[in-house]
């Protein structure tokens, strides 16, 4: 259920930023989500269409950009992709990883008219 609270917020920063750039209508939201975010695209869309009625971002398209995960290795300092659920370093076998990309979770940009 935090998507609500979420979609909320890229609501309120889209409609902030047309407000300020004099927009009739908040069009596009370009949003750069990683795959290890626990955010799901579906429910943003939902709640964003709910949310965003009777307001100038009604009707805005919402876009995701994925960012794929990346760990790092903490026995070898290998850098590699995790393969679907499996987080065991390619390389050496370790178990131990720093997560270097793919938590990410942002409004990269919005466009207006």
């Amino acid at each position: 259920m935090h998507e609500l609270s979420v979609t909320e917020s890229l609501l309120k920063i889209a409609l902030q930023h047309a407000e300020k750039a004099n927009a009739k209508r908040v069009t596009d939201l370009h949003i750069v989500m990683g795959d290890l975010a626990t955010m799901v695209d579906d429910s943003i869309q939902f709640y964003w269409d709910i949310i965003a009625k009777k307001t100038i971002a009604e009707g805005a398209r919402l876009h995701f950009r994925r960012v794929p995960a990346e760990l790092q290795c903490m026995t070898c300092f290998e850098k590699y992709s995790p393969k679907r659920d499996e987080l065991i370093c390619p390389q050496c076998g370790g178990v131990g990883a720093k997560i270097i990309a793919g938590e990410e979770f942002a409004l990269e940009s919005i466009d207006v008219d």
